[in-house]
């Protein structure tokens, strides 16, 4: 299955799923080491905080997306769309795709500010 993995800079997790513009995609299966299989870098009008559910997105080819702490909107935004949502204090995405296999993999704190919206898009949840 083909699992995407938020980073900062393709290399450590990020730590905000729905402001992150840079991910790792790997295919993945239980028991096997994941294989990168590329890279997707949004736009800023791409972010998956900023981008509405109707319309079609580069991230929709994956059946889950890992990242570190993301508010009830990414995660809404992604069950939406069938992906899975997985938040993790993991910072390394290999790690972070065994863990969530093995389910291990322990949970990002909830951010602070549960509900951010600072771009006035107006939607509700």
């Amino acid at each position: 299955m083909k699992i995407a993995v938020g980073t900062k800079d393709f290399a450590t997790v990020a730590t905000h799923g729905g402001r992150t513009r840079r991910f790792l995609v790997y295919e993945a299966e239980a028991g096997a080491d994941p294989v990168e299989t590329g890279r997707i870098e949004l736009t800023e009008a791409e972010v998956l905080h900023l981008c509405g559910d109707g319309r079609p997105h580069p991230i929709d080819a994956v059946r889950v997306v890992i990242a570190g702490s993301s508010g009830a909107g990414f995660v809404a935004h992604m069950r939406r769309r069938g992906i899975e949502p997985v938040t993790t204090t993991e910072t390394d995405p290999v790690r972070a795709i065994r863990g969530w296999f093995a389910g291990t993999l322990e949970p990002a704190p909830e951010p602070e500010h549960p509900h951010e919206h600072h771009d006035g898009d107006g939607h509700h949840h």
